[in-house]
C-alpha cells in the first residue's frame, strides 16, 4: 500500500492564475509558501520558508479565482505530482506540483470558508465555522445555507474542531 497526501498551510504568494480548456474546464494555479522557524544554539530565531506550486482543476479552480488572492492564507489537501516537459532549448526540465482536491480559506480568526472536488472535480463547499455559509455548486451558482439540509456536505464546526 503506498499513500500519497499532501496537507499545507501557507500564504499565497501571487493571484492565482486561471485558465479555461475546452468545455470550459478550468486551472488554476499559484505559488504557496510555508514556514517554519526555530531558535539556534546562539539565540538566533530563523525562518527557512518552502515555495510550492499548486494546481486546481474545475470548479475549485472558479472558486480561487474569486476568492483567492496574494496574501491570502489557505489550507490545502492534495497530492504531490511531478511531470517533465522540454524547454526551447531542448532541455529536460522537471516541475513538482501539489494537484489539490481541498482548499480552506483562512482570512479571519472567526471565519474559514472549505471547497472541495471528488474524485470526478465535482464540487463540494461549505462554510467551515459558526455563522451561515455559501455554497458554490458545481454549476458556479452561489446560494446561502441558513439552515442545515440533507444537501450539505459538511457541517457547521466549531473553531476547535477544525484539523489543525
Amino acid at each position: 500500500m503506498s499513500i500519497n497526501k499532501v496537507i499545507l498551510v501557507g500564504y499565497v504568494g501571487k493571484d492565482p492564475v486561471v485558465r479555461y480548456f475546452d468545455k470550459g474546464i478550468a486551472k488554476a494555479s499559484f505559488p504557496l509558501a510555508t514556514s517554519e522557524s526555530y531558535t539556534n544554539q546562539q539565540g538566533e530565531t530563523i525562518t527557512s520558508t518552502e515555495w510550492h506550486n499548486v494546481v486546481l482543476w474545475r470548479s475549485l479552480a472558479e472558486v480561487a479565482e474569486k476568492t483567492v488572492k496574494k496574501g491570502t492564507q489557505v489550507y490545502i489537501v492534495g497530492k504531490i505530482k511531478t511531470r517533465s516537459y522540454v524547454d526551447k532549448d531542448g532541455v529536460n526540465k522537471y516541475i513538482t506540483e501539489i494537484l489539490a482536491d481541498t482548499m480552506l480559506t483562512l482570512e479571519k480568526k472567526t471565519s474559514a470558508t472549505s471547497y472541495q472536488t471528488d474524485s470526478k472535480g465535482e464540487d463540494f463547499s461549505k462554510n467551515m465555522v459558526n455563522e451561515p455559509s455559501e455554497t458554490y455548486n458545481a454549476e458556479g451558482k452561489t446560494q446561502t445555507n441558513d439552515s442545515p439540509s440533507a444537501d450539505n456536505v459538511f457541517p457547521v464546526q466549531d473553531e476547535d474542531d477544525l484539523p489543525f
